[in-house]
């Protein structure tokens, strides 16, 4: 019988977490099945239980390490000393590089966490409405110290947000700007935008 291929001193299970997050996004979570990733990983799907124990558990783990990755990037922002525009600034490049960097992982997890079963769920979306949350009290707090336009918070974040996921398309363009100029081109069209 065929083993999980180790790379780089990966665990079986992140071996098998990281093609799950490859199928996930090219058939979607609800189309993948648990034979499309044992051929992925090149075992029997039985042998995929020795290791994991759902489809489900797969996305709660690629969803809540992509979750945790915003959250504790966000929490250092905020008790950072940078002014309101400079860790808005910083939290969009978190968000440019994770998209440019673990892109496959972060639309797997933006778009199939409607399919999370409770607790999981609400505990997926109430930190994804905490984190606009927060992303928006930095603008506002900007906002009241003349760093920020006066402009509606939530509706910027749905925006960058919004703009950072657009990210996906560029990874399927032919012809394409480097990835720095992405980020920078981004940066400077979000970011100029807020300046008081």
């Amino acid at each position: 019988m065929a083993k999980i291929k180790n790379k780089h001193n990966a665990t079986k299970k992140e071996v098998i977490v990281e093609a799950a997050t490859r199928l996930f996004r090219e058939k979607g979570f609800k189309a993948a099945s648990m034979r499309d990733l044992a051929e992925a990983v090149g075992v029997e799907a039985a042998s995929l239980y020795n290791h994991i124990q759902s489809k489900e558990e797969l996305l709660q783990e690629i969803c809540f390490k992509v979750a945790n990755a915003f959250n504790q990037h966000c929490e250092e922002v905020e008790n950072s000393d940078l002014g309101s525009i400079q860790k808005v600034e910083a939290i969009l490049r978190f968000h440019i590089r994770m998209m440019l960097e673990q892109y496959e992982m972060v639309i797997v997890a933006d778009r199939d966490w409607k399919h999370l079963s409770d607790p999981y769920l609400s505990n997926y979306h109430n930190q994804r409405r905490t984190y606009r949350k927060r992303l928006a009290g930095i603008i506002e707090k900007g906002i009241e110290n003349a760093e920020v336009k006066p402009v509606d918070a939530p509706t910027v974040v749905l925006i960058m947000l919004h703009a950072v996921n657009g990210i996906e398309s560029w990874h399927r363009s032919k012809e394409k700007i480097s990835a720095r100029q992405l980020e920078e081109n981004m940066v400077l069209i979000m970011i100029d935008g807020l300046k008081a």
